[in-house]
């Protein structure tokens, strides 16, 4: 079981696709090297980048032992398995599967058709889930712009605690700050809590966090490398002007179309991963080529993840 607090990247990485849009699990061996190389410490499997909600039971499967094939025995890398949310009976399964495979976390997200009515009853969906892997942490997701889970994550810590032995802390993909605050400091600091918002991260250096899940670690990992050793030195004009710079990169998903955009800077990395799937909208051509003219323009080259070494 993981039982150290996770410190520094971790990549939420694109489920590579073929071009018929089917599972490219061979590409998932330079996935895991071009993010070790990066310095990215794990990844979070099949989650909203990953199109986890978009894929079949079986295919995660086939994700998850891909993954883990390269993992298991990589002591410095911290695999996290999401499992989903709605099917709780679903979940379980692939949460004794993942234990199986030997990931060294699972996380599970709020119901979002049926919802808790409140973090009370959020918790014990998540106990029932947690007990069927007994000996793999724990991660709560937090996600409710997607979910509409919109609960104080204080209220499930204090739900959570005592009830779920493996309970390990939360994904937090949110902007409550004074909620995050009270969830960092909870019963003396006792849960991880791995931020979620890439263009918050300076933010959430300075009430005191220390490790990240985000998608575009997966393709700028050198600018947030750079953006934490700028913190910790105290020269905040330097962060500050780093996080404009992941602010401006960040803008442009928004601007070609949202999530799918982040395959396309992968391409501009030499890892391309495909297109997204329905209902998901993938950029035109003539699009792409928008696209890189405005990437080109944030000096993309002098912060991306290449796929040499790069020093932390």
């Amino acid at each position: 079981m993981l039982n150290k607090k996770i410190e520094g990247l971790i990549a939420a990485p694109f489920t590579p696709f073929d071009q018929q849009r089917e599972l490219n699990l061979d590409a998932i061996s330079s996935y895991y090297s071009f993010l070790k190389n990066n310095g990215v410490v794990g990844a979070f499997i099949c989650g909203s980048t990953g199109e986890g909600v978009s894929l079949t039971f079986e295919e995660k499967v086939k994700v998850m032992n891909a993954w883990t094939d390269l993992t298991k025995h990589d002591d410095d890398f911290a695999l996290i398995m999401f499992l989903g949310g709605t099917n709780i009976k679903e979940c379980q399964e692939l949460a004794r599967l993942s234990e199986d495979s030997g990931v060294d976390a699972i996380s599970f997200t709020s119901p979002f058709y049926f919802k808790p009515a409140n973090a009370k009853q959020l918790a014990l969906c998540c106990a029932e889930v947690a007990a069927a892997a007994p000996n793999t942490a724990f991660y709560y997701y937090h996600i409710p712009v997607l979910t509409g889970g919109n609960y104080p994550m204080i209220d499930l810590l204090r739900e959570v605690d005592g009830l779920i032995p493996t309970f390990k802390g939360i994904k937090y993909t949110h902007e409550d700050f004074m909620d995050f605050l009270s969830c960092l400091n909870f019963n003396n600091r006792k849960y991880d809590m791995l931020w979620g918002r890439d263009e918050n991260m300076l933010s959430s250096l300075a009430v005191g966090s220390k490790g990240a899940v985000g998608s575009t670690y997966n393709y700028a990992a050198p600018l947030y490398h750079d953006l934490i050793a700028a913190f910790e030195k105290g020269d905040l004009d330097k962060a500050n002007a780093l996080q404009q710079k992941s602010i401006d990169m960040i803008t442009l998903l928004g601007k070609y179309g949202g999530i799918a955009t982040g395959k396309a800077y992968m391409k501009l990395v030499d890892m391309d991963c495909g297109e997204f799937r329905l209902p998901v909208s993938n950029m035109s051509e003539v699009r792409f080529s928008e696209f890189k003219r405005d990437v080109e323009k944030l000096n993309f080259e002098s912060f991306k993840s290449t796929h040499h070494t790069v020093k932390t």
